[in-house]
């Protein structure tokens, strides 16, 4: 749920029902802001009024980037726009064509996140290589993908080798079954 709360936008990450022995029921929440990534937790009695925001996802291309920061097309429209960076979460992990989700505050049509796919498929372009059967152990190594992200991988990935990335956590998650 995207609530508004002191004049900014939050998520809830996660609430609290509390009935005490004396006194009011009252509900704890952790919010997120939704531009800042802030975590901060709130106390909300009961009764309050909060304000729910409508919040609409939508899938979008990533074209390319340039100096004004990267560049999106909308895959239903056509229109395209320029977001910064910062906004799109796991963008380091993004290439061309890639399919996003953007998410926009639905009353005033605004841009506020970006959101990669949970995982993506990328190839190895730099590694230290492997040992032949050297899988016994769960010692890692840094390689670095084709969009210039570098994760630590098992020793047995080498150089061309496609990986499952994990872009919340930016960690590997498997080798990629072609």
């Amino acid at each position: 749920m995207c609530i508004e709360h002191k004049g900014d936008l939050y998520y809830v990450i996660n609430f609290l029902h509390v009935k005490p022995g004396k006194g009011n029921t009252f509900v704890r929440v952790k919010l997120k802001n939704v531009k800042t990534g802030l975590v901060l937790e709130e106390r909300f009695d009961a009764g309050i009024r909060i304000n729910v925001a409508r919040v609409e996802r939508r899938p979008y291309q990533f074209l390319y980037k340039d100096d004004m920061g990267y560049n999106l097309m909308d895959t239903e429209t056509y229109e395209q726009m320029s977001v910064d960076g910062k906004t799109i979460n796991g963008v380091e992990f993004m290439k061309d064509g890639e399919m996003i989700e953007c998410v926009f505050h639905a009353d005033t049509e605004t841009y506020l996140y970006a959101d990669m796919p949970n995982s993506v498929v990328l190839e190895v372009t730099y590694t230290e290589p492997g040992i032949k059967g050297d899988t016994a152990t769960n010692t890692l190594k840094p390689a670095t993908l084709e969009t210039g992200a570098e994760v630590r991988v098992p020793l047995f990935i080498n150089i061309g080798d496609k990986i499952r990335v994990n872009t919340q956590e930016g960690t590997y998650m498997e080798r990629a079954r072609e």
